[in-house]
Order: C-alpha cells, then sequence, then structure tokens
C-alpha cells in the first residue's frame, strides 16, 4: 500500500471535506413510500456497482485526501453479501478515525457483536414510527419488532445510536413528543428530518406545514426546558437537551438547507458516481475512471479537482448541477 502525503481535499469555498458516505447497494428490503416506489425500483445488475475491493481502494486514496470519516449507507447496507468484511477492511486503513453505518435494523440485530468487535463508530437506525400499524403503512413491511430489537441491542451494547425520523405531513406527524421519548431513558439522539423532494413527491403541504421552524415549535411545546446545545458547525442536526433526558434530539432541516454552509460531506453512489452534494445529479463517473486503469495518482488529482467545483450550497447544486430540475430519483439509488 502506498503511503501519500495528506493533501487535504478543499473547495472554492474553503470548506474542507473530510467525510465520505458510501452507499454500498441500491437494494433495500423496505418499500418506505418517500424512498421507493412499492413496486421497487429496477436494480441494476451487480456488475455496475462497486466492488469491495473497488471501494477500499477509493476509501484509501480518499483517506490520503484528509477524509477521517466514513458512512456506509444503501439502500440497506446489511443486504450487501460480506458486508462485514468490508467494515473490517475499511477500520483498517490508515487515516480513517471513524466508519459508522445508516441501517433500517430489518437485519442488523445479529452482526452486532461483530459491529462492537471491529469497532464500529456509530449507527443511524431509520425509524419513522412507534406505532406497528404505522410502521408498516410507512414501510410497507411488517418488520417493526425487528427494528425495534436491533435498537435494544444497539443501546444495550452502548453503541453511539441515533434514530432517524424523516417528518412527513399527516403520516407520522403525531408521533414526534413520543419519538422524542425515546431518548429519555436511552444515551441515544433522537433527529427529526425534513422530508426531502425525492421520487418525484409533491413537497408543498409537508414544506408549509411541518419544516424544521415548525417540529421546533412542537418539541418546545412539549418539553418547555428545552434547550440548545453547542455543536460541530459541519453537525447537520440542530442539537437540544431536555432536561432530565440521558440522549438529546436534534433537527436537519434537509429541504431548508441552512446546514449547507460548513457542509464537510461527499458521497459516493453504488454505481460509483461522486456526488459533491446530494442535491446535484453526480458530477464524476469515478467507476469508469477505476476500470479504465487510472493510477491512483491520477485519481487523487481528480478528486481534488471535482471538490473544488462544489457548489456553494443544495440550492446551487441543484440549479447548476441538474439538468432534470424535478428531482425524482429514489433516496434508495442515492444514499442518503
Amino acid at each position: 500500500m502506498t503511503n501519500y502525503p495528506i493533501t487535504k481535499l478543499v473547495d472554492s469555498w474553503n470548506r474542507e471535506i473530510d467525510y465520505l458516505r458510501i452507499a454500498v447497494t441500491d437494494r433495500c428490503n423496505l418499500r418506505c413510500f418517500y424512498c421507493m416506489p412499492a413496486e421497487g425500483i429496477d436494480y441494476l445488475p451487480k456488475k455496475e456497482l462497486l466492488t469491495f475491493e473497488e471501494i477500499i481502494r477509493l476509501a484509501t486514496i480518499f483517506a490520503s485526501l484528509g477524509i477521517k470519516k466514513i458512512r456506509l449507507t444503501g439502500g440497506e447496507p446489511f443486504l450487501r453479501k460480506d458486508f462485514i468484511s468490508l467494515l473490517k477492511n475499511l477500520k483498517e486503513i490508515p487515516g480513517i478515525e471513524a466508519v459508522h453505518i445508516t441501517t433500517n435494523g430489518v437485519l442488523t440485530q445479529p452482526y452486532l457483536e461483530e459491529m462492537k468487535t471491529i469497532g464500529v463508530n456509530g449507527v443511524n437506525l431509520s425509524l419513522d414510527s412507534l406505532n406497528r400499524e404505522n410502521f408498516h403503512k410507512i414501510t410497507r413491511r411488517d418488520e417493526f419488532k425487528t427494528v425495534m430489537k436491533t435498537l435494544d441491542g444497539l443501546t444495550a451494547r452502548g453503541f453511539n445510536t441515533k434514530i432517524n425520523m424523516v417528518v412527513m405531513h399527516g403520516k407520522n406527524t403525531h408521533e414526534v413528543i413520543d419519538m422524542a421519548h425515546l431518548a429519555r431513558d436511552r444515551k441515544i439522539s433522537v433527529r427529526f428530518i425534513e422530508e426531502m423532494p425525492f421520487n418525484g413527491s409533491d413537497m408543498s403541504a409537508s414544506q408549509k406545514n411541518w419544516s424544521h421552524v415548525r417540529i421546533l415549535e412542537e418539541l418546545k411545546e412539549a418539553f418547555p426546558s428545552l434547550k440548545k446545545l453547542d455543536s460541530h458547525p459541519s453537525n447537520p442536526a440542530t442539537l437540544y437537551q431536555v432536561e432530565g433526558h440521558s440522549g438529546n434530539l436534534g433537527i436537519i432541516p434537509a429541504f431548508s438547507r441552512t446546514f449547507c454552509g460548513a457542509c464537510n460531506r461527499i458521497r459516493l453512489t453504488a454505481t460509483g458516481t461522486i456526488k459533491n452534494c446530494l442535491y446535484d445529479e453526480g458530477v464524476l463517473d469515478i467507476k469508469g475512471l477505476l476500470r479504465n486503469n487510472k493510477s491512483d495518482d491520477d485519481l487523487r488529482e481528480i478528486l481534488i479537482s471535482t471538490v473544488q467545483k462544489r457548489e456553494k450550497d443544495g440550492f446551487a447544486a441543484e440549479r447548476n448541477r441538474r439538468v432534470d430540475k424535478n428531482i425524482s430519483e429514489s433516496m434508495s439509488s442515492i444514499g442518503g
């Protein structure tokens, strides 16, 4: 393995990029209506996906460019065969200080002990309802009990655990306060996320009624002791503490995009496309470069140049880096 001097990835807005999100698959075993149509999507052939060897090679190159944190997403990452072996290899890359996972929790529980041994630094668990029937309506699958077992297993083993709840007008807004109560006795972070206009959904009602401002108002009314916490500027969540609660609460303005100014992340899709922003269409086919025998040095220079072309924020990325302004792709294929 070649040892390179660290050259930091810095965009034209002087933001240092040290966080890489990697989608390892476009497949998912749930059918959340805001993420994927009921009939699913046309999954890509295996040959179109990055191999684990390619992911590890790219992660090593990114580490040489100052990437310190990796988050593995999907689809559902545990659907990828031998996913645990990928975790082990990523944890061994010099310069990578933290490896996190985002999962829906359906397949996760049997691997918790191995994850603890490997040293997985944190797990984000997608959970949009605490009611079995409503969970079924949202995900189109009856897996609520399984997901809750995963949550119990994560907290019992002391994982740095975050709950991600997408707040959807008319679907689960009546459960916001119940979800917040999960942090009362559990040392976890419960995060409420503005719904985003993916899958071509009509977002007008949700944007109007359940912005990050409205979510905060609901929490303040239920928890008068709610206080804002200090957090790193690059954290997309604004964090809050309720007096007496073991965990904390967070609000992520995913549609309002108020956190873009300090964004420190880029994305690698399952098909090997670099996305400088969640809202662009993809800015570099790095898989094609890999498979056309570009050297690591060449890839490093191309990545540096690509990041320097990063847009100021998600609105600019949507405006300047999309041919189709109607965002219709599935979040399952993007990686969240």
